[in-house]
């Protein structure tokens, strides 16, 4: 296959590329020269910013059932892996679209049309997807953002890190074991809203808030810099890191893997959405660099 094109989209603060293959970001960097997007170092993971459709996370044994059939789905879906077509570009801005095709429908039974949006205004970044369900049937499925940033990030390398919810809440945890949700939730890690983080957090993969931690949080080092987050319209949270890997992803889904006892059934999965034949639903997360 080809190299996949890139697109640049530029703010007075930021700079930011967007692959075609998975209309995946590939770097956000501000106007100083300074990275704040993970690399994909194959050493570690490749990964940058992929987009989890029409699943978050695995499915038992990579196989889904839907209409009563058993289909096979890899993990995170089919969409991350799959070339978009651009179909808008201005100077701060470029949207995606990914359709079903021959491929898709071999693991995921249903027409659909997913957009992206990559906007950069000033110090944030917004990225938006858009799902329209294009078939005749209702359709059943989990959708993901996954961005990946440096861990420490620039310039405060041997600083503690810590993560601040707006909330100042303490959502509850639960963990995964073969890649599906361990039974039962288990207490906070957080401490009024306030977690610093450390590897041994990551020992037994993700931390997942399966209650989400509401609609904001800030990721810092001590005495800057800073990261903060936005969310809408998802409800769910994972956050990880590849134990001793130089970055933290913090990943708003709408959706996540199964617990041992639903099975491959697409409509147990737990935050599953269900649209209507036409139906469209959108989430959408933003990131701003605080200095």
């Amino acid at each position: 296959m080809a190299e996949p094109d890139v697109t640049l989209i530029e703010s007075a603060a930021l700079s930011v590329t967007v692959s075609d293959l998975g209309a995946e970001m590939q770097r956000m960097q501000t106007r100083d020269g300074r990275d704040w997007l993970w690399h994909g170092d194959a050493a570690w993971w490749t990964g940058r910013a992929p987009i989890l459709f029409p699943i978050v996370g695995q499915a038992p044994d990579d196989r889904i059932v839907m209409d009563g059939r058993t289909y096979p789905m890899q993990k995170h879906g089919v969409a991350r892996r799959r070339l978009f077509r651009r179909v808008a570009v201005t100077g701060n801005s470029v949207t995606h679209e990914l359709t079903d095709s021959r491929e898709t429908l071999a693991a995921f039974p249903r027409a659909f049309r997913l957009r992206l949006t990559h906007e950069v205004e000033g110090a944030t970044l917004t990225c938006r997807a858009e799902v329209h369900n294009s078939d005749d049937r209702p359709s059943c499925f989990g959708i993901g953002f996954h961005p990946a940033v440096l861990w420490p990030l620039p310039g405060a390398g041997g600083r503690a890190h810590h993560i601040t919810l707006d909330t100042k809440a303490a959502p509850v945890l639960a963990r995964l074991q073969d890649g599906l949700l361990r039974p039962g939730l288990l207490p906070s890690p957080f401490l009024d809203g306030r977690l610093t983080l450390e590897p041994s957090l990551f020992d037994d993969d993700a931390m997942i808030f399966p209650e989400g931690v509401g609609d904001g949080l800030i990721f810092a080092a001590q005495g800057g810099p800073a990261l903060r987050f936005t969310f809408h319209n998802t409800p769910n949270l994972g956050i990880w890191q590849k134990p001793g890997a130089p970055f933290l992803c913090i990943e708003p889904w709408h959706g996540m893997p199964p617990r041992p006892g639903d099975g491959r059934d697409m409509a147990k999965r737990p935050g599953a959405i269900t649209l209507p034949p036409g139906g469209d639903v959108a989430i959408s997360y933003s990131v701003t660099v605080i200095d």
